[in-house]
């Protein structure tokens, strides 16, 4: 089985262990201000970063999990962990979308302008500045991993600049344009918004947890390639499926009946060699069969019915 190289397993941690200190390092700080200025939008940027803390805390063990090597139980490896780690962070954070949007609702109902605004900008432009550093290097590990569980953490991350954008604006409109209501309202937008990447993250555990297949484009690209080879006179049963970091691929290839075990096995390796070009630590699987293999046993089949 192809794992993951040495260098992907030491990005994916130092990021799983980046994006858990910027999450202490958030929650302190809004905490603060929170504390000092009692902005609701404050209350839900802060929510969102306890969350994130969660998450994060949550992609940190499910990462080292998933890297853990295939054992006697599990041939496979260990990716789904990224998976089940996702599903559990739904559930946190739609929690949290109910709870922002229910304390927004009571504010934009009783509208109340914060307290001590400035400080409340300062804050949130200082949590922009940490996150963006944050976003930027997972984005990077992204490209070399691929990973589900440091896109899922990112997610979080690059709706916190959204955020924290949002809490700017809304003590701005709060204090300096008199409209106390904003508040409550762009409380209730970052509700809907962490609702939103909520259904995100458990639509891509889900896809993981039930074997998706690859996308329409990549199915096609990997048929184009393995038609590519003279040799191949035909391909069918193709399935593929991701697991964490690793890819599955496997299919059918038909070949000349009277080639003979050895080209045969030349020729797959071929193919794989190709398909792993494209997809870089896939698991591939081929299997070869005689041209003509299956139409002769579905005209078996039909015979012993008849």
């Amino acid at each position: 089985m192809t794992h993951a190289s040495r260098e992907q397993r030491r990005l994916m941690r130092a990021a799983a262990s980046a994006s858990v200190i910027v999450a202490l390092v958030l929650i302190g700080a809004k905490a603060w201000a929170y504390w000092k200025t009692g902005s609701v939008a404050m209350l839900g940027s802060l929510t969102d970063s306890a969350l994130d803390f969660l998450a994060s805390l949550i992609n940190f063990v499910a990462v080292r999990a998933s890297l853990t090597p295939p054992d006697e139980e599990h041939r496979f490896g260990h990716g789904k962990a990224e998976a089940i780690a996702g599903l559990f962070q739904t559930s946190l954070i739609f929690a949290s979308a109910v709870f922002i949007g229910w304390h927004s609702y009571q504010r934009i109902m009783a509208p109340v302008v914060p307290d001590q605004s400035l400080l409340g900008i300062g804050i949130s432009l200082f949590a922009i500045l940490l996150t963006f550093s944050l976003v930027a290097f997972q984005k990077h590990v992204i490209s070399k991993t691929g990973s589900v569980a440091i896109s899922a953490d990112r997610l979080h991350y690059v709706g916190d600049l959204l955020l924290n954008a949002a809490v700017i604006a809304a003590l701005v409109l709060s204090t300096v344009a008199h409209v106390p209501a904003a508040d409550g309202v762009f409380g209730l937008g970052i509700a809907l918004y962490i609702a939103w990447n909520a259904y995100r993250i458990a639509r891509d555990s889900i896809d993981m947890l039930m074997d998706k297949e690859f996308s329409k484009e990549q199915r096609e690209e990997i048929f184009n390639l393995v038609m590519g080879n003279p040799d191949v006179k035909g391909l069918h049963d193709l399935k593929t499926r991701r697991s964490g970091l690793v890819s599955f691929i496997q299919m059918h290839i038909e070949l000349d009946p009277e080639m003979n075990l050895y080209q045969a096995h030349a020729v797959a390796d071929e193919i794989e060699a190709t398909v792993g070009e494209v997809f870089p630590g896939a698991e591939i699987i081929i299997h070869t069969d005689p041209l003509g293999l299956e139409e002769a046993e579905t005209v078996h089949e039909l015979g012993r019915d008849e």
